[in-house]
């Protein structure tokens, strides 16, 4: 179900490779007769009059900032947590210890990589590689090892910063503007894959601005330069010894390499590094809601002018968003006149704003434009939910859901917030709208379109009158699993039994 979040599940696929035949070599190239007027205004490139790269010189100079890292490893602290650095075919390059053909050994280490940014000692690297230490050490590119200290880190971004103490000056790189940073412009990763320390791999930028669903600023800048587990925390270079990105996390079913690598932007790294030096954390903008995308069927269901934008779906109580009157329903487009097409636009461009400050939203409600001036609180630490089980059916309709009040003891089972009124989806008939849409049992109806629902009797009065539209569809907002979101239900799809 679109924006709902779903138990994880682990899916594999097999990967297909083909090869494409009669590539044009040596500047020739294969044109068909009587094609050739067809070419006027076609792209011509400009190709460069450099051979092969050699990125040797660009090795020799930047290695001696670049470290590895060697974490000691609190297992109970990973024991009481749940780990989520692996879903379905994603997964993170973890930090590795140990003979390149061995796992993790059960014991306490594990490695991973880094690099230097000034001179005093400051080391940024992955939180993923330092998450659970119960201490670290750094050691050079010439074989000494020093003890590190953890000045702050970031979970949501994956960044971490370090500082070691030398006793001297020490030799550095400098993060570049990674917004310069092109797709197909050659790029070099540095690290210690497997424990194997510096190694260098090539390749070229495949793609900016990736969303991998690893959190929700993700914008990373994906790479084909071979990216191994204890890649993670090193640096991403271009042939010009910019830093423009931080290896972080590859796309793969086996946790190997298979040239589909990314890599955080110098730009968002550089920004949380200045965050976590001055104040050990990271002070982001927060609104206070819970957003979704807008596709054509919720478009439709809600009558929205057009499509896009972050649907708000919950409205946290006391929140800037709740004191500036934003109700669920709302459809957010735009964030100081920047346009907002999807909900992590909307998360990263309130994320950017200091908490404190005044920003104007602009958003539809009810088909018309409304504008409003939030004052951005700080973002809060995220909270989540167990999901229970439902209680004795109470009303079925056309839809195919059958609704139970909210009983004391249903509340504690689904962890409901207090105050939370709405109808429990005790069964789902099927074949079923309710059951093609997604919704399930243990679900809890909040309200039928934007009009909120207090009892199952309530809600089955709004589903009726809202299913007499023209177009037969309707938008439920559901509660599940700590989360609340839009769905729309369509009530002239065919159903069984």
């Amino acid at each position: 179900m679109p924006g709902l979040p779903k138990s994880p599940k682990l899916q594999r696929g097999a990967l297909a490779a083909m090869l494409l035949a009669g590539t044009a070599l040596g500047g020739f190239a294969v044109v068909h007769a009587g094609m050739a007027a067809t070419t006027e205004g076609a792209i011509t490139p400009t190709l460069s009059a450099h051979g092969v790269p050699d990125f040797a010189d660009l090795v020799a100079q930047v290695k001696p900032a670049v470290v590895s890292i060697t974490v000691k490893l609190d297992m109970e602290q990973m024991a009481d947590e749940t780990s989520a650095d692996e879903a379905g075919p994603r997964s993170f390059p973890m930090p590795h210890s140990g003979h390149p053909h061995e796992g993790r050994p059960q014991g306490a280490e594990a490695r991973g990589s880094g690099f230097i940014i000034d001179a005093e000692g400051t080391v940024v690297t992955n939180n993923h590689v330092v998450e659970h230490a119960k201490s670290i050490s750094v050691a050079m590119d010439d074989g000494t090892e020093l003890p590190a200290k953890l000045i702050g880190r970031d979970p949501r971004t994956d960044v971490a910063v370090l500082r070691v103490d030398a006793g001297h000056k020490l030799p550095f790189i400098v993060l570049g503007d990674s917004d310069t940073v092109r797709p197909g412009e050659w790029v070099v990763a540095m690290g210690n894959p497997f424990g194997l320390g510096g190694t260098v791999t090539a390749g070229i930028v495949s793609a900016r601005g990736r969303d991998i669903g690893a959190g929700p600023y993700d914008s990373f800048l994906q790479v084909d330069a071979p990216i191994n587990q204890g890649n993670s925390g090193g640096p991403l270079f271009t042939q010009d010894g910019k830093v423009v990105g931080m290896n972080t996390a590859i796309l793969s079913p086996t946790g190997g390499s298979i040239g589909i690598g990314f890599a955080i932007p110098a730009n968002m790294v550089k920004t949380v590094v200045a965050d976590l030096e001055k104040d050990g954390h990271v002070a982001r903008g927060y609104l206070g809601v819970t957003a979704q995308p807008v596709t054509a069927e919720m478009s439709k269901a809600l009558h929205l002018p057009h499509g896009g934008g972050a649907l708000v779906a919950a409205v946290e109580p006391g929140s800037p968003a709740a004191k500036a009157g934003l109700v669920p329903g709302d459809v957010i487009d735009q964030v100081e006149g920047k346009p907002v097409a999807t909900p992590r636009d909307l998360a990263v461009d309130v994320a950017a704003v200091k908490p404190g400050d005044t920003t104007k939203l602009e958003y539809v409600r009810d088909g018309e434009k409304q504008t409003a001036s939030i004052a951005v609180g700080e973002l809060p630490n995220e909270k989540t939910a167990d999901r229970g089980q439902a209680g004795p059916e109470e009303h079925q309709g056309k839809v195919g859901l059958a609704l139970a009040p909210i009983s004391p003891e249903m509340r504690g089972k689904l962890d409901l917030p207090e105050g939370t009124k709405g109808a429990i989806v005790a069964a789902v008939r099927p074949g079923s709208p309710a059951e093609a849409a997604g919704i399930e049992a243990g679900d809890v109806v909040l309200s039928v379109g934007t009009k909120p629902v207090a009892s199952p009797e309530e809600a089955v009065r709004a589903i009726r009158a809202a299913s007499k539209t023209k177009d037969g569809t309707l938008a439920l907002r559901i509660f599940r699993d700590g989360q609340a979101s839009f769905i729309a239900v369509d009530m002239n799809k065919p159903t069984e039994g």
